[in-house]
């Protein structure tokens, strides 16, 4: 009766262990890690592009993972992380469950997390294809006479006007990355002899291609 008890409770523990156990992803793009689900969170820190994070969960219904990254635990969007399936780099997004990640429900969650959603969103960023944040840089690079590199960004009288010039915040569903796109009903501003226009999404301000209305650029 003892070892069958023993047996019982190594396997629910070891059942415990697998139900928690972390998904390894790399995120596609430069991503913030926010402190909670949601585009409002404040962000702590920024992945860097192909960084590696630990997945620790994500909301069943949503897009937003809680991950571990070089110390620090925060929330990312999952659009953004690839995992492995089958040998394979898989879109985290909507394959929680080929990944064996662990999820729950938002309602379920403490310390002022669960209702904490978007609410009254002016509407959604129109997400970028996987893996082409790099493209879109180099494109704005040219947009921006080469401006953009690396480590060179927009010209600092550009990011210094956009700082200097707040506007009205907007949050949308999503997160804000280069190459995301910036729905027409989100009002943009212009920079002063500067081809780009700028807003405030999601708590950052950013650098837009007035033609293509895509991100080229995040002030952090």
């Amino acid at each position: 009766m003892m070892k069958r008890t023993l047996i019982a409770s190594v396997s629910a523990i070891t059942l415990a262990g697998a139900a928690s156990a972390q998904v390894a992803a790399n995120a596609t793009t430069d991503l913030n890690l926010r402190t909670g689900p949601g585009p409002s969170f404040e962000i702590p820190g920024v992945i860097p592009a192909d960084g590696a994070v630990e997945i620790e969960r994500c909301i069943a219904e949503g897009a937003w993972c809680e991950v571990s990254y070089d110390g620090q635990t925060g929330w990312a969007y999952s659009q953004y992380l690839t995992a492995t399936v089958d040998s394979e780099p898989t879109v985290v997004y909507e394959n929680y469950a080929p990944l064996e990640v662990t999820t729950v429900e938002r309602n379920s969650l403490g310390g002022g997390l669960a209702g904490a959603a978007v609410g009254a969103a002016a509407g959604a960023l129109i997400a970028g294809p996987v893996g082409a944040a790099a493209g879109t840089a180099a494109a704005a690079g040219g947009l921006l006479g080469g401006a953009i590199g690396a480590d060179a960004g927009i010209e600092e009288t550009t990011v210094t006007y956009i700082q200097d010039n707040p506007v009205e915040p907007v949050y949308l569903d999503g997160e804000v990355v280069v190459g995301a796109g910036v729905p027409q009903g989100v009002a943009v501003y212009e920079v002063p002899e500067a081809p780009v226009q700028y807003a405030y999404i999601n708590g950052r301000p950013v650098a837009i291609d007035p033609e293509t209305r895509q991100i080229v650029y995040i002030v952090r």
